[in-house]
């Protein structure tokens, strides 16, 4: 069967076995496929042939599946996938209405509880959703383990100025009202907007007290905006976050592309700071093509004492071109420090659509 008669779910579900196995993570992978075309939802089923059916941010070319391999300070991986379900007629609240009908599925299946999706559901899937998308999911695949969920919601999905009073509610009514004036004393810079609230993110699992994550997107961003962020965490260490931003970046100086992301990890007990801090650096805007990218990936594993071997056998597996005739195949490197997971993390686009061209060298500098 030639590749534009397969079914989009078809192709992501296959990848995302021949990843898993390139890993080290094969004992589930029938299980694995089968999930993830269950949530690609009916436009899954839309031959490859055709163009997307909805223009997913997901990803650059509208995939709306985007893989990622998390490695922790162990060595340990994990493998991710951040997905967008489709409805028969895709839109912002045909997506939406897909994946609540699908929730109650996954969460009598694996034993999760819903009592935060409930808790703050009428504050970001209202009837008339803002914005490029509403709900996101995410799917953590580890070793010896059931697969873990996280729901992503658009804090602008009632318009930009609603935002900040959307994560201070979310915040609030999950046990965490403390910590919004921290982050907003902290987080952001106190003039203009060039920090935006980017995901309000809850984790669907067994245990009673949820782990809530606050994205920002620093436009204009630097790594004194980074360390500022940083400061709503605990602990951080930040010669990590220098060190990090000077490699995966190519001592950058400010990102004027897309945008640096930090992201804040609220778990039980956390009154004001954050457990977790963690910094998301958009590479594909700061490199000629996906050589310069994993050349800085390696650095990373290596100064962090982690084998780049597994991000080789990762990227041979869903890699379908050279990788200097293209950029965006590796979209982002992304730091995590504190709990629950600290560690490195190489996000991979599948560009089942589309390829992005190598830039000239004097656009990515």
């Amino acid at each position: 069967m030639g590749m534009a008669a397969l079914s989009l779910a078809d192709d992501i579900s296959a990848r995302t076995n021949e990843l898993c196995r390139a890993v080290g993570l094969s004992e589930f992978t029938n299980e694995y496929a089968d999930l993830v075309r269950e949530m690609l939802g009916p436009g899954g089923n839309r031959p490859l042939g055709q163009p997307p059916a909805w223009p997913s941010d997901v990803a650059d070319d509208h995939t709306p599946v985007e893989f990622s391999l998390a490695v922790d300070h162990a060595g340990r991986p994990a493998v991710r996938l951040l997905l967008e379900t489709q409805g028969d007629r895709a839109s912002v609240r045909a997506n939406v209405c897909a994946a609540r009908a699908l929730l109650p599925r996954l969460a009598e299946r694996y034993g999760f509880s819903l009592a935060p999706f409930e808790a703050v559901a009428d504050l970001f899937l209202p009837a008339d959703p803002r914005g490029s998308f509403a709900w996101w999911w995410s799917i953590v695949l580890r070793p010896a383990a059931p697969p873990a969920f996280k729901i992503y919601f658009n804090p602008e999905v009632r318009g930009r100025q609603a935002a900040a009073g959307l994560v201070a509610a979310g915040l609030d009514r999950l046990g965490f009202g403390g910590a919004f004036g921290t982050l907003k004393r902290r987080a952001l810079r106190p003039c203009g907007d060039l920090d935006r609230y980017s995901f309000f993110s809850i984790d669907l699992h067994t245990q009673p007290d949820p782990r809530v994550k606050v994205y920002l997107s620093h436009h204009d961003g630097d790594l004194t905006q980074l360390l500022r962020a940083a400061g709503a965490a605990r602990e951080v260490d930040e010669e990590q976050v220098r060190e990090f931003t000077a490699i995966a970046g190519g001592n950058q100086g400010r990102f004027t592309g897309r945008p640096l992301i930090s992201s804040l990890s609220f778990l039980a007990g956390d009154t004001d700071r954050a457990s977790g801090f963690s910094v998301y650096l958009p590479v594909r805007d700061y490199v000629e093509d996906d050589a310069v990218a994993l050349d800085r990936a390696h650095a990373l594993l290596a100064r962090h004492g982690l084998d780049p071997a597994l991000l080789d056998r990762a990227l041979s597996a869903l890699a379908r071109r050279p990788l200097n005739e293209g950029v965006g195949l590796i979209p982002h490197l992304s730091l995590r420090t504190g709990r629950p997971h600290a560690g490195l993390t190489v996000y991979l686009s599948a560009e089942t659509y589309a390829v992005t061209p190598p830039r000239p060298e004097s656009l990515a500098s």
